[in-house]
């Protein structure tokens, strides 16, 4: 999978933007939140390789710092979607009965939601804050990975090595851990890998609206929106931040789509 080069170039954009996240100061030792009014609106340039916002502050700092912020929030949601999906999909799929009805009732409701507007309501109830975006986006997923844990644990109880095992008097929870769940984990891990992108983009998206992190604390969304206003005079203000969401939710993409066509074959 890794001879191929398109697989290398988002594993290399992934990389760069980890690092980012987790150190920023090997990419920039610009501030992020200090500016300079002599500087404001500067176009990019050696001394700014994305120009500076209205308040003089360096946007490519902006970027590299505000990746931690907009990474961490989408790691977090696919996590809490992942945990909480596949909970409710491996109770669903072993209980099955009237505890499979209702869980399953329960997810189609979810599902019947539009996720964007699903995410807009928790956040409206918990407040805005990145983690509280975070929890939103994660429970509006949970009913994916529900569904999909759900139908492969159907499948693999039914498959023939598990019968073996319940047959020579192996214990139903010995079984459900050692057989059914790493058997049924391989096709959510790869949903979650194409479901980080989608976090990346409704994260920023609930920034760009203004329920994300507090200014005048960097986060991607947050930056397209602040350049809104300028986008006739500073076109680097939005263009430059949505040309990073866009290659970092491609790369991403492409890692899933490429460990999905795996996991198939």
């Amino acid at each position: 999978m890794f001879r191929r080069p398109g697989v290398l170039a988002a594993v290399a954009v992934l990389v760069v933007v980890v690092a980012a996240a987790l150190a920023p100061g090997l990419f920039t030792a610009a501030d992020p939140v200090r500016g300079a009014i002599a500087d404001r609106l500067r176009p990019p340039g050696a001394a700014h390789p994305f120009g500076t916002d209205e308040l003089g502050r360096d946007l490519f700092a902006r970027v590299v710092h505000g990746s931690a912020a907009s990474l961490s929030a989408a790691v977090l949601a696919v996590g809490i979607a992942v945990l909480a999906g596949s909970a409710l999909g491996l109770v669903a799929g072993t209980a099955r009965g009237a505890v499979d009805d209702v869980v399953m009732r329960a997810v189609e409701v979810l599902l019947a939601v539009p996720s964007f507007l699903l995410v807009l309501m928790v956040v409206a109830v918990l407040g805005p804050g990145t983690g509280n975006v975070a929890i939103a986006v994660g429970v509006s997923a949970a009913a994916v990975f529900a569904r999909i844990m759900r139908a492969e644990v159907v499948r693999v109880r039914g498959a023939g090595y598990v019968e073996a095992a319940v047959v020579c008097g192996t214990g139903r929870n010995t079984t459900l851990m050692t057989h059914v769940l790493p058997n049924a984990a391989s096709p959510v891990a790869a949903l979650a890998a194409l479901e980080l992108g989608n976090a990346i983009l409704t994260v920023a998206a609930v920034g760009f609206l203004g329920f994300g992190a507090p200014p005048p604390e960097p986060e991607w969304g947050s930056l397209i929106a602040a350049g809104r206003p300028f986008l006739a005079s500073a076109w680097w203000l939005t263009t430059l931040p949505g040309l990073v969401i866009v290659a970092v939710v491609l790369a991403v993409n492409h890692l899933g789509h490429t460990l999905r066509s795996e996991n198939r074959c």
